[in-house]
């Protein structure tokens, strides 16, 4: 057994903007069943506070002249021990976690992870009294990649873990940041914090950290290469033995068509001719026809160019020209959510689009669907076409990251190997997109065959169960090392 400190920005059902939080919410209970002693580390925004039941302060300290308190509660539906750094001046605002209500970053976000990443080196060190030291810190995107830099200049330290979740988001801020956040003088060099005379908090987690992993084994090869490295691409290729590729898993107790309590009609493998109910209850629910037969896409995403947008957005008129319905829900770049929603006022009929996040919405999208939309440029993991899997939705994706990991091309090879479980676009480019739409569409002609598919698709394990057996075994490795 291990003793695991999960340092996360965010946690479902806590604080959720993106994957990371279903991750944060969902491996540590994981690791929990297999016997792990593990404690999630988390900022005390608002919102977590209001959603936590029994809490009680656990220690108090003092950083950047601000009074920080150590409070304890457990994660929301597990038994996981969450501490809470609770800094008003840092945490308790309006807005999101890096955002304020515009979407606008904070700025002083260097200033509020450095508190997060201090308060996690001295649980760490055990100098809060806690009278519990981790063998491991595990540490999470930018947000937390201070951690293993500072721990680096304890002699006596755990092991540190580093989880690259999205490498196009590094909390890069400029050098007079570095003094102003007083950091050790000595982790200024190009090998260390400095990113092109810049402090990076990520080449803390990047330089620093004893095993490095990203979510999904492709992202992990993807990221040593320039176009995905994003000026990073060098110092991974020089810590390649340390990297590996961990895929992501799913919440099977919140994911899971049989048990969904958002949807109008449950359903399982055995009882697929069930899902249709779903389709006709979300086309009457968004004012579409309401027809069984009519194929449904739907996308949940952020609406950002990562996503695929313009992809979308320039086969957009060919794709409604199809004999199709598209349900979009997501919230994003205000240009791509105002081309949308024109496009779905122009054409009522056949484009729903709902800007903003409704989790039973997107539970009943994923249930509706007939296909799930997601021609991303790049995906470290992607979750949605996990779900999307689960639910017996057909992905349509492009080769890229965890989707290229998860996602097998309905072609006639796979197709009799029995292991097709979806489309994949032959290139990153609109017309590819709307081929694969096609040739899905052609699919959905053939009942059996479409009913095949569902059920490869379905048979498939994401559970977080493997996951958190690799990150055990990675922990071992690494605690030998230190």
């Amino acid at each position: 057994m291990s003793k695991i400190l999960y340092i996360s920005s965010e946690a479902f059902p806590l604080i959720k903007t993106g994957g990371l939080a279903d991750v944060a919410g969902s491996l540590p209970a994981a690791l929990l069943k297999q016997s792990q002693d593990v404690k999630l580390l988390l900022p005390a925004y608002p919102e977590v506070l209001k959603k936590i039941k029994k809490k009680k302060i656990l220690a108090k300290t003092r950083y950047y002249n601000q009074d920080v308190n150590i409070i304890e509660s457990c994660l929301p539906g597990s038994h996981v021990i969450v501490l809470l750094v609770d800094c008003p001046v840092a945490f308790n605002r309006p807005g999101g976690p890096y955002t304020d209500h515009h979407g606008r970053e904070w700025d002083d976000n260097a200033l509020r992870f450095a508190v997060l990443c201090y308060a996690a080196v001295d649980i760490a060190l055990n100098k809060l009294a806690l009278s519990w030291y981790p063998d491991v810190v595990h540490c999470n995107d930018w947000q937390s990649g201070l951690v293993p830099a500072l721990l680096s200049l304890s002699s006596k330290r755990p092991a540190t873990i580093f989880t690259i979740h999205n490498l196009a988001y590094q909390g890069v801020f400029n050098k007079q940041t570095f003094t102003d956040l007083k950091l050790p003088k000595k982790l200024w060099h190009p090998d260390g914090l400095e990113f092109y005379e810049q402090l990076s908090f990520i080449k803390g987690g990047l330089a620093y950290a004893d095993k490095i992993t990203a979510v999904s084994p492709n992202y992990a090869k993807e990221i040593l290469q320039p176009e995905y490295g994003y000026g990073l691409s060098g110092l991974l290729k020089h810590r390649r033995k340390d990297l590996s590729g961990i895929l992501n898993g799913i919440n099977k107790k919140h994911w899971n068509p049989g048990t969904d309590h958002y949807l109008k009609q449950k359903y399982n493998r055995h009882s697929l001719n069930k899902k249709s109910l779903n389709k006709t209850a979300l086309q009457q629910e968004l004012s579409l026809q309401v027809n069984a037969s009519i194929p449904l896409i739907g996308m949940v995403s952020r609406l950002v160019e990562q996503k695929g947008l313009e992809f979308i957005l320039d086969s957009l008129g060919k794709i409604l020209s199809l004999p199709v319905q598209f349900v979009i829900l997501g919230t994003g770049e205000s240009h791509y959510e105002l081309q949308l929603s024109n496009w779905a006022s122009q054409h009522p009929d056949k484009l729903h689009v709902t800007i903003g996040y409704d989790e039973a919405l997107a539970h009943r999208i994923e249930a509706a669907s007939d296909m799930y939309l997601m021609p991303s440029i790049f995906e470290p993991c992607g979750l949605n076409q996990l779900y999307s899997l689960r639910y017996g939705t057909l992905p349509i994706v492009t080769a890229v990251g965890g989707l290229a990991d998860t996602v097998n091309d309905a072609n006639q090879k796979n197709i009799a190997y029995g292991t097709a479980n979806g489309f994949v676009l032959k290139n990153k480019n609109s017309s590819a997109l709307l081929a694969a739409i096609k040739r899905a569409l052609v699919m959905y002609k053939k009942p059996e065959q479409w009913r095949q598919l569902q059920h490869n698709a379905m048979r498939g394990d994401f559970s977080w169960q493997t996951s958190a057996e690799h990150y055990i075994r990675l922990y071992q490795q690494a605690i030998k090392t230190v």
